[in-house]
């Protein structure tokens, strides 16, 4: 997790450091439907490479934001949910989406 003192002093810039890239984004968003395996997060989000995922994965992890479970079984199975803190950023993807869609319905 980032110490306090190497966050930003504005609380949306911290916000923004910490979920603030396109990739990120969307792995939650898919996160806040179910937890997803590192390969079907590939395969859905349309360009990412697998470097920038696992990034983006180790990341959030750090922050607290998301859990990796790893399961005991052959072959290992890995998925990915998000935490409690993460499930905090629920209502902020809603209203992203609220938002995205009201948006769409006037640019048509």
């Amino acid at each position: 997790m980032i110490k306090k003192e190497e966050l930003p002093d504005c609380p949306v810039a911290t916000t923004v450091q910490l979920i603030g890239n396109k990739w990120k984004l969307l792995i939650l968003r898919n996160l806040t439907a179910r937890s997803w395996r590192f390969n079907e997060l590939r395969k859905d989000l349309d360009g990412i490479s697998q470097k920038v995922l696992t990034e983006s994965l180790r990341s959030m992890e750090s922050d607290g934001i998301i859990v990796r479970t790893v399961y005991a079984e052959v072959p290992p199975r890995v998925e990915y949910s998000l935490s409690p803190l993460g499930e905090t950023l629920r209502p902020i993807l809603d209203a992203m989406q609220a938002w995205g869609s009201e948006y769409k319905k006037k640019a048509e």
